[in-house]
């Protein structure tokens, strides 16, 4: 019997024979994540499904023994290539670590297993009557994932990030032993901050299993605004405005119409702004209707002196679900055409400066780079296209794409981070931008990350190849 047996053979006893999986088809689907290029995927040596958290415990603690390197999947949302398994290794799926452990509005919280997907967190929260803000797009990225990329999404600018809201973890250490951090509680002076440390680490310092979130009163009222401008950079260049004048809007979006279009094509459904080159759709929320038709009168001067050719308010909740169904559409509808997307971030004041750059290197070097993005936020979305769009329909191959894409990645990375900002915002580093963040980061900083690493899994068997070369 060979060792690949004899592992498999106890992976079995502790997950039972339908949780392991080892044939080359049935593990194709947990080869790769969302990035759009097949190349990147690779087949793990087995895929292990544990039902309970103790599962996946036993699972890691044999995976150490025998020095198999082990790499926890989500959902398989993600756009870095963070979840793909190195050679040799793995995959523990949390897809059925799906429960909703405590719903507890006395502590406005709730607890979750790592394998529960947004949308049904969405629906509890909801239930409870409260609000988790956070949203990174994808209603099916499990929230174990979420936290492992400190995930954010459109309402960063006035909720922040996934971090924000992450009270308490329970983690599965490379050893394979179940620990508790954070929990319910307020405030911690008790020691090393060991749960911001999971936080954004790719499951390369542990795997989540449990996450306690904190939630928010539900807003009492919603308005969203879309105003048209000439360009992008005209309406990026609005934005500081608002904040300046004391508003923080829920969400600031600019998007540009022409990648708009392919959303338009996709839902069936027109974007409200039919002039103009690039919009800027802003939602507000707040406790009253009043209050925040207040802010929305505002926010239409403050747009207007800035250059908006017209301010559109959405009426009623129908019409407001239409427009951020179509700006949450543009990347599904670009991706047939997309090589990359990329999710650099920069500090608000540079947001303008950063896409004037995207936009000189489509004339140096001939691409199509439609960006998007958080305009309040400094994080900009960037797609590289391998096949041309025109008026929000995809064509044919672009000839010698793949001879650029490295040209590409590293002028908008260099660009970024010469502006004081990062090559990744929301969508973490994973194999994808590993060697971008060695040439980019601090190298002190680098060798602190290595010797965290080697601490907390000398025997570098969870997640190997990721963040860190």
């Amino acid at each position: 019997m060979s060792f690949d047996e004899h592992w498999v053979q106890e992976a079995r006893h502790i997950v039972g024979s339908e949780g392991v999986l080892v044939d080359r088809e049935a593990m194709a689907g947990y080869s790769g994540d969302e990035f759009p290029l097949e190349d990147l995927k690779q087949l793990p040596r087995a895929v292990v499904k544990p039902r309970t958290e103790e599962e996946a415990a036993r699972i890691v603690c044999l995976c150490a023994r025998t020095k198999v390197p082990v790499t926890a999947r989500g959902g398989g949302t993600g756009l870095s290539g963070g979840c793909v398994p190195s050679d040799g290794a793995v995959v523990l799926s949390l897809e059925r670590l799906d429960r909703i452990v405590e719903s507890d509005p006395g502590t406005s919280s709730i607890t979750v297993e790592a394998g529960v997907p947004l949308s049904r967190l969405y629906e509890e929260v909801e239930r409870m009557g409260l609000f988790f803000p956070p949203h990174p797009g994808d209603e099916g990225a499990f929230v174990g994932g979420v936290v492992a990329t400190n995930a954010g999404g459109s309402r960063a600018v006035k909720y922040g990030t996934v971090r924000r809201f992450v009270m308490g973890l329970r983690v599965i250490t490379a050893s394979g032993a179940l620990v508790d951090l954070g929990g319910k509680i307020i405030k911690s002076s008790s020691g090393y901050d060991l749960l911001d440390l999971m936080i954004g680490s790719e499951g390369t310092l542990g795997i989540i299993t449990r996450v306690t979130l904190a939630l928010v009163p539900r807003p009492g009222s919603l308005a969203t605004l879309v105003a048209p401008f000439a360009t992008d950079i005209e309406a990026i260049r609005a934005v500081p405005a608002i904040l300046e004048a004391g508003i923080v809007p829920c969400a600031v979006e600019f998007v540009e119409h022409s990648a708009m279009r392919c959303a338009e094509r996709l839902l069936g459904k027109e974007w409200p702004a039919r002039t103009g080159g690039a919009s800027l759709m802003i939602i507000l929320d707040g406790r009253n209707e009043d209050a925040v038709l207040a802010e929305a009168e505002s926010i239409s001067g403050i747009l207007e002196r800035g250059g908006a050719r017209e301010v559109l308010v959405a009426d009623g909740r129908e019409k407001q679900a239409e427009i951020l169904a179509l700006r949450s559409a543009m990347y599904e509808a670009l991706r047939p055409a997309v090589a990359e997307l990329f999710d650099t971030s920069v500090p608000r004041s540079q947001i303008a400066g950063h896409v004037e750059r995207i936009h000189r290197l489509e004339e140096e070097l001939g691409v199509q780079l439609p960006t998007y993005g958080h305009a309040a936020d400094g994080n900009v979305h960037t797609h590289y296209l391998r096949r041309f769009l025109e008026d929000g329909v995809i064509g044919a191959e672009v000839p010698g794409w793949r001879e650029l894409h490295e040209k590409v990645r590293t002028a908008l990375f260099a660009d970024a981070v010469s502006r004081g900002g990062v090559i990744s915002g929301e969508h973490g580093i994973g194999i994808v931008k590993r060697e971008y963040l060695s040439r980019t980061a601090n190298p002190a900083a680098l060798d602190l990350m290595r010797r965290v690493k080697r601490a907390l899994d000398p025997d570098s068997i969870l997640n190997p190849g990721k963040i860190l070369s």
